[in-house]
């Protein structure tokens, strides 16, 4: 693979012989390339040379196979990283290696994860990441408003930086997104050394960094590759001086439903994009989060999804589920759950209030995993506000899935 950086915002790749076409994820999910280019708008155009590499790594990393070959030298560091995390030769070597800044951001999406994160740093400034339209690649989501969620953010009264990218379009299969979930960063290591950023905050929650996430594991994974700070990306992030940080690490989605609907920011939080004025309630994420909203709220589900949907269909099938904890979460908790979509699930599950309390509290090691700098305020909030797991708590995490 050879990367080059025009005017330090517009990626370009070529793809070296062995390097193939369609690649896999980090979490093993199958994508396939539809062009070789894409730019990020919003940031400047003088960035570290290691941050230029790893916004360029998040976006080609399922497609390069051996080696990289980079517009400018990097640190010998981040090449180190590159092939400890993957076996992949990068180069030249010849740069410095970037000093880590002082200044915490949040990636902030807008969704109740996200929110919740930025709860807890009521002081961070946030990153968003906008998806726009590529010069050369049709729009085949024209019903995503990314537009919506950036009006929404510039509410929020927090600083701001909006990034446009178009690399979401890299992607011809299975539809526009990340090539690597991480590539919802690449405007936010661009932006490093401007906003003197040491550290990265994601909303990605206990069921993303311990309990496996959606779509590719479910049981407790310590060595989580994406998000652990010890997995191949937390060590990359770190060379380049922007640790990955999970204020939310520690918590379920129960946990960051509450804190976003308890925030000031409540009424800017949207996890669907399908709609101009609200969710638009009827696809797949909207079933889970209102159940979710509906259990911490202790009402009755309210959607207009009827178990004929195909949204439903998932939900019909034996377990296991990703988010799965969840569902059993939502299921001891919903009055009348009985009578909905979900009805036809209990006969799988015994969920009582008792056996899913432990999603309503905080994992202990994750804070260990917050860097120091940023440590004692995490902690803090959660103490004030969540509470640390039991010992048999924490043995329920770490029996998840066994």
């Amino acid at each position: 693979m050879r990367v080059t950086w025009s005017a330090g915002t517009r990626l370009s790749f070529r793809l070296d012989p062995e390097d193939e076409i369609t690649g896999k994820a980090s979490d093993e999910h199958p994508i396939k390339l539809a062009t070789n280019s894409c730019s990020i708008g919003g940031v400047p155009g003088d960035a570290h040379p290691d941050l230029y590499a790893v916004a360029a790594w998040t976006v080609v990393a399922p497609w390069t196979r051996r080696r990289i070959t980079f517009d400018r030298a990097i640190s010998a560091e981040l090449a180190e990283a590159l092939h400890d995390g993957w076996g992949i030769e990068a180069g030249p070597i010849g740069a410095e290696r970037r000093s880590p800044g002082a200044t915490l951001a949040i990636s902030y999406s807008g969704g109740a994860d996200s929110v919740a994160a930025a709860t807890m740093y009521p002081q961070a400034p946030f990153v968003h990441f906008q998806r726009v339209n590529h010069p050369r690649v049709p729009n085949r989501w024209p019903h995503y408003r990314s537009d919506v969620l950036a009006r929404l953010a510039a509410k929020t009264g927090r600083e701001l930086s909006v990034v446009t990218s178009d690399l979401e379009y890299t992607l011809a299969e299975p539809r526009p997104g990340y090539p690597e979930h991480h590539a919802v960063a690449a405007g936010a290591l661009l932006l490093a050394d401007r906003l003197d950023l040491g550290g990265l905050g994601f909303g990605y929650e206990m069921g993303s960094r311990w309990l496996g996430g959606g779509r590719y594991l479910w049981r407790f994974t310590p060595d989580n590759p994406m998000w652990a700070p010890h997995g191949r990306w937390g060590r990359l992030f770190a060379a380049a001086g922007v640790h990955i940080v999970l204020p939310v690490g520690g918590v379920s989605e129960a946990v960051t439903m509450r804190l976003a609907l308890g925030s000031p920011l409540r009424e800017q939080v949207r996890w669907c994009l399908r709609g101009t004025g609200g969710p638009c309630r009827v696809c797949g994420k909207c079933l889970y989060k209102e159940l979710i909203q509906a259990a911490v709220e202790r009402r009755p589900l309210d959607t207009p999804v009827t178990a004929d949907s195909p949204v439903a269909r998932k939900w019909l099938k034996k377990p296991p589920y990703g988010g799965q904890e969840m569902i059993e979460y939502g299921l001891a908790r919903v009055p009348g759950i009985e009578d909905t979509v979900f009805g036809p699930v209990l006969d799988y599950f015994d969920a009582t209030e008792e056996s899913t309390s432990w999603l309503e509290h905080c994992y202990p090691p994750a804070l260990g995993e917050i860097p120091e700098r940023w440590r004692a305020e995490a902690a803090s909030f959660v103490e004030a506000n969540v509470g640390l797991m039991t010992e048999d708590e924490v043995r329920r995490v770490e029996t998840w899935g066994t």
